[in-house]
């Protein structure tokens, strides 16, 4: 294990600090320091459920950002993903923003290069642009607004139907919206590893098995999965579509994260998590960015308050305002 000044040297390189940590109850000493710092722990639904637990704030993309907007917290603790944590960052340029390890990326964001996207923007300069949260600040910058699966139909619905639109970079959420709103909203090619994990040929089989069960799926999930979804919705519809449903058992084409807190909310009824091409422990999807965050290294970030998360200013500028766009329609 490392000294705290060699672990330092190799943040960049590891992405966290990796520390012996003897003896330490992590969820004691998380929350001493929570507590001590004035720091406020915000975690996406698709973390660990021990981090889901200690969590001020459990939430999907647009609830952590209105959260990470009104906090009036010294320090913003964001167990999720990089893109999710630099958001927190531009709407509070201010505030330290802390992320567990710096190398929780997001196959989503990645498949959006900023350089390629600009240069495709460019060829289209009649459009606006309308990029899914799962980005980065540079994307975020080149964007005229920002949604997220919870209100894209929302924001998409005050455009005027005769202004053209690309949406970036998700093109299953793109192309299902498109097929929701009438729209012909041109789309940049990128996706989700997770989402586009599911196996169909498995699903039959499930079914089989669970005939009395409703598929409810994210509007990530590709085009054939969606096609035999009884509910689409985001993260946060899919919970309260279990909860407020009169059925009983649920078969969930989203990364596994949620069944936590689904399982939290629905004792009684039975959540099956929709199976994955590649055979793994859990036979579901799972994001391993997500689940790259530990009650470890969430302890050691909080403690020596590293990684931290910067934007430059300039960028920080220009990525609010769609953000706020945003945030403002979806009051």
């Amino acid at each position: 294990m490392e000294t705290l000044v060699t672990a330092k040297e190799k943040l960049t390189e590891k992405g966290f600090l990796d520390i012996n940590t003897p003896n330490i109850d992590y969820i004691e000493e998380i929350l001493r320091l929570k507590k001590e710092k004035n720091a406020v722990l915000l975690a996406h639904y698709y973390q660990i459920d021990e981090i889901q637990e200690i969590a001020d704030f459990v939430g999907d993309s647009l609830a952590l950002a209105q959260q990470a907007a009104q906090t009036n917290a010294d320090m913003i603790v964001f167990a999720g993903v990089h893109f999710m944590a630099e958001t927190a960052k531009i709407l509070n340029p201010d505030k330290k923003v802390i992320l567990p390890d710096l190398l929780a990326g997001c196959s989503l964001a990645d498949s959006c290069p900023p350089e390629d996207f600009a240069a495709f923007k460019a060829k289209h300069p009649d459009h606006i642009v309308v990029t899914y949260i799962n980005c980065s600040a540079e994307i975020k910058a080149l964007s005229d607004y920002v949604c997220t699966s919870s209100n894209a139909r929302k924001i998409i619905d005050s455009i005027p139907k005769e202004q053209p639109i690309i949406f970036a970079p998700d093109r299953n959420l793109g192309d299902y919206l498109n097929k929701e709103t009438g729209r012909n909203m041109l789309l940049w090619d990128g996706a989700c590893m997770v989402h586009e994990a599911f196996s169909m040929e498995k699903l039959i089989d499930l079914f089989q098995e669970h005939p009395d069960a409703e598929l409810i799926a994210h509007p990530e999930s590709e085009a054939h999965m969606l096609k035999v979804a009884k509910y689409i919705g985001s993260t946060s519809g899919l919970l309260n579509h279990v909860k407020n449903s009169t059925k009983n058992k649920f078969i969930v084409a989203t990364e596994a994260g949620i069944l936590f807190q689904m399982m939290q909310e629905n004792p009684d009824k039975i959540i099956i998590p929709a199976p994955a091409k590649e055979d793994n422990t859990c036979a579901c999807s799972e994001c391993a960015y997500m689940k790259m965050n530990t009650l470890k290294k969430l302890y050691l970030c909080l403690k020596y308050e590293l990684p931290d998360i910067e934007v430059d200013a300039e960028l920080c500028k220009k990525a609010i305002v769609p953000i706020q766009r945003m945030l403002e329609i979806s009051k």
